[in-house]
């Protein structure tokens, strides 16, 4: 019998425990051209200037360092600025689901995750 590998962070929502009722815990947004493949789960922050979403950054200076929402669904924002649902306030999610840039410290992370918990966002 052939072995099946499933990529978990590949399901929209897959990091939610539970969210505000209807949509009120989400929001459209773009993510940047540039950002590359990234992940339903994938913790994003905010460029400033421009208002488009992107990996949180802690080096960043633009907006980026700050996490402001996390990723719905998977996208691949490589070469064209993507348009995907995020979670923006009032929800619970599996934090050890979360996914961050290469390189992100522990202390980068738990600094992420006490700016999404002011936006109502609870690692669990």
């Amino acid at each position: 019998m052939p072995t099946l590998n499933e990529d978990i962070h590949n399901r929209p929502g897959q990091y939610l425990v539970s969210e505000a009722s209807g949509m009120r815990a989400r929001e459209q947004g773009v993510i940047a051209s540039g950002s590359g493949v990234l992940k339903a789960g994938a913790v994003l922050g905010m460029v400033t200037a421009s208002s488009k979403l992107v990996p949180y950054d802690p080096a960043g200076v633009d907006g980026s360092e700050t996490a402001v929402g996390i990723l719905f669904e998977g996208c691949d924002a490589t070469s064209a600025d993507v348009r995907r649902t995020y979670t923006v306030r009032d929800a619970e999610v599996h934090a050890e689901m979360l996914t961050f840039a290469n390189g992100t410290t522990d202390n980068e992370k738990s600094t992420a995750m006490t700016a999404l918990a002011a936006r109502g966002i609870i690692g669990r």
